[in-house]
């Protein structure tokens, strides 16, 4: 059993404005998933935008040397390793959120 501090307890409790330390918990936690999900969804957005395709789309054309631009320059090779990670993220949090 984890424990906790009560002065961290009671903190969780009135912030979260619940009734226990266990509904205070998951309260925080959710909401700490939401907003990872708003924002990653908010960066993906940008990058497809900027883009005009999906990450799939964008993988493939990069893969296949189709892009339009050098595929293995840096400015390439950074949105790839962003884009990348914020998709897998994504998928963990949507994950979390509906288990």
């Amino acid at each position: 059993m984890i424990s906790i501090s009560p002065k961290l307890g009671d903190l969780l409790v009135r912030t979260t404005q619940t009734p226990d330390l266990d509904t205070a918990l998951w309260k925080v936690l959710s909401e700490y998933i939401d907003l990872k999900i708003a924002a990653l969804s908010k960066t993906d957005m940008t990058l497809q935008e900027k883009w005009r395709m999906s990450f799939d789309e964008f993988s493939n054309r990069m893969r296949a040397g189709t892009l339009g631009k050098d595929s293995y320059s840096w400015k390439v090779e950074q949105d790839f390793w962003e884009w990348e990670q914020t998709t897998t993220l994504l998928k963990q949090y949507e994950s979390l959120k509906t288990s």
